[in-house]
């Protein structure tokens, strides 16, 4: 999720190894959530990609990715914010739950573990 507004940009399904040290995606989780703008900065013609509400400045995308999209979103990791999947519900993204069918099990809170605070993180 997007560190400034709390926008779910990328998931780990999309995520792959791009051997750049940077986490990258293939795809962003909701299309309309993201904004893309031409950047001509440094000589070169890139592609930026900032979070539509936030306005934070996420990525370069870069036509080398693998399918479906071969796209390649490198993000600067510091402009998100990881979730794990099975503290999705406690953080108020229950909604995307779904999407992890098959690691629903895990999203599931466990009776012996204290639930987590957001100022625990």
């Amino acid at each position: 999720m997007d560190v400034v507004s709390g926008e779910p940009l990328f998931s780990s399904r999309e995520k792959f190894g791009s051997g750049t040290g940077w986490p990258s995606f293939h795809s962003p989780l909701q299309p309309d959530l993201i904004v893309a703008r031409e950047d001509r900065k440094l000589g070169m013609k890139r592609t930026e990609v900032r979070s539509r509400y936030g306005d934070s400045h996420l990525v370069h995308v870069f036509d080398d990715g693998p399918t479906p999209t071969g796209l390649c979103y490198c993000i600067n990791s510091a402009a998100l914010r990881f979730i794990p999947v099975a503290d999705l519900g406690q953080e108020d993204y229950g909604d995307y739950i779904i999407l992890f069918d098959d690691e629903k099990r895990k999203a599931e809170p466990d009776p012996e573990k204290p639930a987590r605070t957001r100022r625990d993180l």
